[in-house]
């Protein structure tokens, strides 16, 4: 009997070991430009659930906006981590990174529809609740997923790390319907205090479903690893990772992705 419950402990253990992640490239275009996304889900969960963009900084898809859609399955959802730029489109330095950001910025018809090819492919996986759809960026990423949930995109929520404040596309009364956390550092040398007023103020004006959440002390890119060894190489002292404050986000996160999302 001991050694049956041995064998039987056993394959508990095997069966759990194997219930990982899935993660798989998805190739995809809009165009005529070729994009690489990163699908992540736990297969070992039954049902639909919902469903998380995820939008890389400006540095790129890389593997930051990957690994958080990894963090985004082990949570229960299924998470894509889309491409805004191009396949193999990996910013070296922060110039070529800002040339990056403002060419999809000035050309943002074309990132939307970027974007919504994306979301449709998400959407569409065995895996989704298409009814229940939320979105996260950091920093490009952010303004990214503003922009679409400004613009009349069908998210649930959506969840911007040291993310911009677009102001753009401009927001009525009750026309967004997507509620809004963002999650910034008091000390973010990219934000002025004002920018942060006018953004708050639009959001009030348009009854917007809205949490801005200051985090003291805190700096850009806190949510990067990378964040420390890009200050260094490229002297961008605006820029520290924070774990502690990376914690506190993504526990505030997945709160008001369950709030949303019931």
């Amino acid at each position: 009997m001991k050694k049956l419950f041995a064998v039987i402990a056993l394959l508990s253990f095997v069966t759990l070991a194997n219930a990982e992640v899935k993660t798989e490239e998805i190739e995809y275009s809009h165009n005529g430009t070729k994009l690489t996304g990163y699908l992540a889900y736990d297969d070992s969960k039954s049902g639909k659930r919902p469903g998380v963009i995820v939008v890389h900084e400006w540095w790129g898809h890389n593997d930051h906006a990957r690994n958080r859609a990894k963090m985004l399955a082990q949570a229960g959802y299924t998470a894509l981590a889309l491409d805004m730029y191009g396949s193999g489109k990996l910013a070296n330095h922060p110039k070529k990174a800002g040339e990056f950001m403002n060419a999809a910025f000035s050309n943002w018809p074309d990132s939307q529809a970027r974007y919504n090819t994306a979301l449709e492919i998400l959407k569409g996986h065995k895996t989704v609740d298409a009814t229940r759809i939320g979105s996260i960026g950091f920093c490009f990423g952010g303004a990214v997923s503003i922009k679409m949930a400004k613009g009349g995109a069908d998210l649930k929520g959506i969840v911007g790390f040291h993310s911009a404040l677009p102001m753009e596309p401009a927001i009525t009364k009750n026309s967004m319907k997507a509620a809004v956390l963002i999650i910034n550092g008091s000390e973010d040398g990219f934000l002025k205090p004002e920018m942060v007023a006018a953004f708050s103020e639009d959001m009030f004006k348009a009854n917007v479903d809205f949490t801005y959440m200051n985090l003291k002390g805190v700096k850009h890119s806190y949510t990067n690893p990378q964040a420390d060894e890009f200050s260094k190489k490229f002297n961008i002292p605006a820029l520290e990772y924070n774990k502690k404050a990376d914690k506190q986000a993504w526990a505030a996160m997945l709160k008001f992705f369950e709030r949303v999302f019931e």
